[in-house]
């Protein structure tokens, strides 16, 4: 075993090591073009990368190997972007090289750390809370009265129908430009994805632990918190971590029909119409790497939470 760590772990730094001064070489560079060898070259680095992949993906060796994978695998994506948009000649318009990118988030780190205050900390953050907030509410209020369920049910499953480029302009005429619109479409959009999986999740206690809670002549709100809400659990971190990347979609997408001078979809739409195409990906970039670590947040959250349920004491 300490064998095979050993041999992948040179075999990965080996390729790593292999792809740097690849990448010295003028065609990779942009200053000479790509010949029959260069393309020979770069056929046989990218069966070693995908090599040191496998390899490293096959060792057993905890969730830290699972992580160095994936680090691994976004490294070469990024690398073979780079090398292939260079060594092709790809309009900037088109597709701009990551260091492109690199150079543009460095460049407006202040304008792009603005863009985030405003679309992530205030109109996702804010929206994400009352949207699963209220969804998780309403779930309790119709599992406590059944009543509610044949009355309010159906009309929250509305929400989940209206399309999102016809309630952000009506959000931007009801709340303004500013980003209590943005978080009024993001709590619209993850209050229903919160509702379903509570009720789902309220519903996963097993029947003889509540006849057994039943026994012990446990109130409603005895049973609640005792029972059905760790049984729940699973099902609403799920819900917490599709609506993270839902909120920050609307949010992004709300912000082109009407935002201040700042938001991350306001810097997309902005930059996007002038051809600055290196600044509208550094804003995705942002996005995406947001998006990463919420969720990532999020699953760490629930492991701690949770760590007693069979989903997440497997992954």
């Amino acid at each position: 075993m300490k064998r095979t760590t050993k041999s992948t772990v040179l075999l990965v730094v080996g390729c790593l090591a292999l792809g740097l001064l690849f990448m010295q070489w003028t065609p990779a560079t942009g200053e000479a073009p790509p010949t029959l060898l260069f393309w020979l070259a770069t056929s046989v680095l990218a069966m070693l990368a995908v090599q040191s992949i496998r390899r490293l993906a096959a060792l057993d060796a905890g969730r830290i190997y699972g992580t160095l994978t994936a680090v691994l695998f976004g490294v070469w994506v990024v690398y073979f972007w780079q090398l292939l948009v260079v060594a092709f000649e790809v309009p900037r318009v088109l597709l701009p090289p990551p260091s492109l990118i690199l150079q543009s988030l460095a460049g407006h780190g202040p304008t792009l750390w603005g863009d985030f205050v405003q679309t992530v900390l205030k109109a996702v953050l804010i929206g994400w809370i009352l949207g699963s907030g209220s969804g998780f509410t309403v779930a309790v209020a119709i599992d406590r009265m059944p009543f509610l369920q044949r009355g309010l049910l159906p009309l929250a499953s509305l929400t989940s129908t209206i399309p999102l480029v016809a309630v952000a302009p009506i959000a931007v005429m009801w709340f303004g430009f500013e980003w209590q619109s943005k978080a009024a479409v993001v709590a619209l959009m993850t209050f229903f994805p919160m509702l379903v999986s509570t009720l789902a999740g309220l519903n996963a206690a097993g029947k003889l632990e509540r006849e057994l809670m039943h026994s012990y002549a446990a109130s409603y709100g005895r049973t609640l918190l005792a029972l059905r809400l760790p049984a729940a659990l699973p099902f609403m971190f799920a819900a917490l971590k599709v609506n993270a990347t839902l909120a920050l979609i609307g949010a992004i997408v709300a912000e082109f029909f009407g935002s201040p001078t700042s938001g991350l979809g306001f810097r997309i739409s902005t930059e996007a119409s002038r051809m600055n195409m290196p600044l509208v990906w550094s804003a995705i970039v942002v996005a995406a790497v947001t998006g990463s670590v919420a969720y990532t947040l999020l699953v760490q959250l629930e492991r701690r939470a949770a760590f007693w349920h069979p989903s997440v004491r497997e992954g």
